[in-house]
């Protein structure tokens, strides 16, 4: 009779160094205490509470606790080795001893292990944290020693039990001369570790800001900006863009703009990130110059949210500079002018000009947004484009139909439009990674991607045949337009051009057309059409569970979050279900490793899942203040572990989000009830019905069925066939 299996025993390898591997069967309600004490009888060990058991995979050596001990499983292999109070003991005896070999060895042990939160824990209780505070504070240790140091505490400060706020002034400026490389050139791996830091007492300190911006000189950030190092680039832009967030007013931001958006830092981030990686970036950079490039378009909002004020004289002037421009020729006089001015003229013009208040032009600013951006967008273009502009404005103005186009109201509402695209005004999200390199590679590039815009919306106007009653059908192709262009990710403002000037309004609209057939020919809503697709309703749902459950298989790469729900730079780890859909697999991974299922050393299995929950009722966001977009795309499986009470998740994007919820409801038998679910199967359906119906081609298919005939007078009849 086969005997039944224990869940709770799973059989393991232990190791030790200098000793033969033990395989021992590890009982998940046994004390780790009693466990060890058996590895240590076995081994001939004495004082086995000197020893803890670790994981000894590549990228996991954490200690094995109460809380982690269910993260071993069947076929694990474990390392006996000191525990970490005995660990801490030793490292801080030996970086008080002399022995410069010594101190290495520690330091580089110290490096790997303050990653666990048990060791850090032990290390900051034995004042293992001022201690290397001190020691980078005192300024004598260098090269790779240094390196270790810096190292040990940006990990030691990552499991946030001791705050920021602790650093004194003579630290940071320790750490600052590091970056600027004073007094002498500094190792890559310091200088990337003391980026890490100062971004920290930035993002996480309050009242350290002044400190930091007057230790830090500017130009050596757009120096390692240019390093070969990617990472040493990555956490520059990183600490430029935690400048600029934490600046406390639009006036500070300004200030610290002029600095770290200068156009040597522009043209840097362009030359050295962008095109030397031929815009393929990894995930953690195409972040951070998504969030530089909302914070450098940001610094337009004061004046998109700024009304024309009456008293504002520079603004009356641009105006006329608008009207003189289009208008004035060189030959015109003085006294000419004034005479046009007198009869009223001036008028005329600025009607021409397409000014909704032509008597007083600058009402036409008082609405925001674009408030007086769109006045700077428009002298922008005059000044720096003056025949394009002279040609929009000069061949509407003289036309005799009614397709003109208004330039003055088209210009306002163009800037409206390209505020909301850009999201002007907004706050980064932390799960944004969309750039455009074509807003690196010039000084004012949202004026000129506005005149390249409204040459664009003058000649769609032009192929529309617009009359003003069109304003909102035309606007409505020009977003069309500008959206799909910035989707081909052009790498210049020229390029951009070139792929508008393909995206014709008969472009876009057979586009449309494809579009519209391909989602669904038509929309009936007759019986027999209705009740066919109840019929293969099922069928059609049970292939997209199919789907999910293979996007499942695959695993995705998820960003890691702390309990807090704040986003950790640079990590991540992978998920990814089994073939037989009974378990979960996951582990840490890079941002380009796609690992096997052996590579992943965590499992769960779907049984033990008790629910799934989104968004705030997640357990890591219900203490996340605010933050941007995250809770909507967050999801956990609650589970019945004691141990674990959860796994927690934050998609990357929406789909993701949908795909993983859709997959977990079906392996939990419950509806799939997101967008792309019903996005999916209005698709699917409208194919199936269109292939049903081939043979009814043509054929009008009546919105009720035919009504039965009445029943005859007699059945005495019959039909013969011959």
């Amino acid at each position: 009779m086969t005997a039944i299996k224990d869940a709770n025993i799973v059989k393991i390898a232990v190791e030790m160094q200098d000793q033969l591997p033990q395989l021992i069967e590890f009982n998940q309600k046994q004390p780790l205490a009693s466990i060890i004490q058996e590895l240590s009888n076995g081994w001939g060990l004495s004082e086995a509470e000197q020893y803890a058991l670790q994981f000894s995979e590549q990228n996991n050596k954490n200690y094995i606790t109460e809380k982690n001990r269910n993260e071993v499983k069947n076929g694990s292999v474990l390392r006996l080795t000191h525990s970490p109070l005995k660990t801490v003991a030793d490292i801080l005896q030996s970086l008080n001893s002399r022995t410069l070999e010594d101190k290495t060895e520690s330091l580089e042990k110290l490096s790997i292990l303050s990653a666990d939160n048990t060791f850090a824990l032990e290390f900051i209780n034995k004042q293992g944290l001022t201690l290397v505070i001190n020691l980078i504070g005192g300024g004598k240790y260098k090269g790779i020693m240094l390196a270790y140091l810096l190292k040990s505490f940006v990990e030691l400060m990552d499991h946030g039990i001791v705050s920021w706020d602790i650093l004194e002034v003579p630290f940071i400026s320790t750490v600052a001369s590091y970056v600027n490389n004073f007094p002498v050139q500094q190792d890559g791996k310091v200088i990337q570790a003391s980026l890490s830091i100062l971004e920290n007492i930035l993002v996480n300190s309050t009242g350290k800001y002044a400190v930091v911006e007057k230790e830090v000189a500017f130009p050596n950030l757009e120096s390692h900006l240019q390093s070969s190092n990617p990472i040493i680039q990555q956490n520059s832009l990183a600490l430029i863009n935690a400048f600029l967030s934490k600046a406390q007013d639009v006036t500070k931001r300004k200030a610290i703009a002029d600095q770290v958006c200068s156009t040597q830092v522009r043209s840097s981030i362009l030359s050295n990130i962008i095109q030397a990686s031929s815009g393929q970036v990894g995930t953690e950079m195409a972040h951070q110059l998504y969030v530089f490039q909302t914070y450098y378009l940001g610094l337009l909002e004061p004046r998109m949210r700024t009304k024309m004020d009456q008293q504002d004289q520079d603004a009356h002037d641009k105006i006329k500079e608008l009207r003189r421009i289009a208008f004035d020729t060189e030959g015109t006089s003085g006294a000419d002018s004034f005479a046009r001015k007198q009869l009223g003229v001036f008028a005329k013009d600025y009607k021409k000009l397409g000014f909704k208040c032509d008597i007083n032009p600058a009402l036409d600013f008082t609405e925001t947004p674009p408030g007086m951006l769109a006045l700077d967008c428009m002298i922008y273009f005059a000044r720096n484009q003056t025949e394009n502009y002279t040609k929009v404005v000069l061949e509407n103005s003289c036309r005799a139909d009614e397709h003109e186009c208004p330039f003055g109201r088209t210009s306002v509402e163009l800037v409206r439009l390209l505020c909301d695209l850009l999201h002007i005004g907004e706050s980064p999200s932390e799960q944004g990674h969309i750039f455009y390199p074509l807003f690196f590679t010039h000084d004012h590039p949202f004026e000129e991607f506005f005149s390249i815009c409204i040459v664009l919306l003058n000649k769609t106007w032009k192929e529309m045949r617009a009359t003003i009653e069109d304003f909102g059908k035309v606007f409505s192709v020009v977003r069309e337009q500008i959206t799909r262009a910035l989707a081909s990710q052009p790498s210049a403002l020229d390029k951009f051009r070139a792929k508008l000037f393909f995206l014709t309004y008969s472009e876009i609209t057979n586009l449309w057309q494809q579009e519209r057939t391909s989602r669904e020919e038509w929309e009936s809503h007759a019986r027999p059409i209705v009740e066919l697709k109840e019929m293969i309703t099922p069928d059609i749902l049970d292939l997209i569970k199919q789907q999910r459950l293979g996007f499942l298989v695959e695993g995705t790469r998820f960003t890691k979050y702390s309990q807090r729900g704040q986003r950790i730079k640079d990590k991540f780890w992978y998920v990814r279900l089994s073939p037989s859909h009974k378990v979960f697999h996951y582990g840490d991974c890079d941002e380009k490793m796609t690992p096997t299922f052996e590579q992943l050393p965590n499992k769960l299995a779907v049984i033990d899942i008790k629910a799934l929950v989104t968004g705030k009722e997640c357990p890591h966001m219900k203490d996340a203040r605010g933050r941007k977009t995250t809770h909507q795309l967050a999801f956990s499986l609650t589970l019945d572990s004691v141990e674990v009470q959860s796994l927690d998740f934050v998609a990357p994007d929406e789909q993701v989000f949908d795909y993983w919820t859709d997959g977990i409801n079906a392996l939990l038998g419950n509806k799939m009830v997101s967008k792309e679910t019903e996005n999916d199967l209005e698709t699917l359906l409208s194919m199936d019905i269109k292939l049903r119906l081939l043979d009814a081609e043509g054929i009008d298919i009546p919105e009720d069925p035919p009504a039965v005939p009445a029943d005859p007078p007699n059945y005495d009849f019959c039909c013969n066939i011959k």
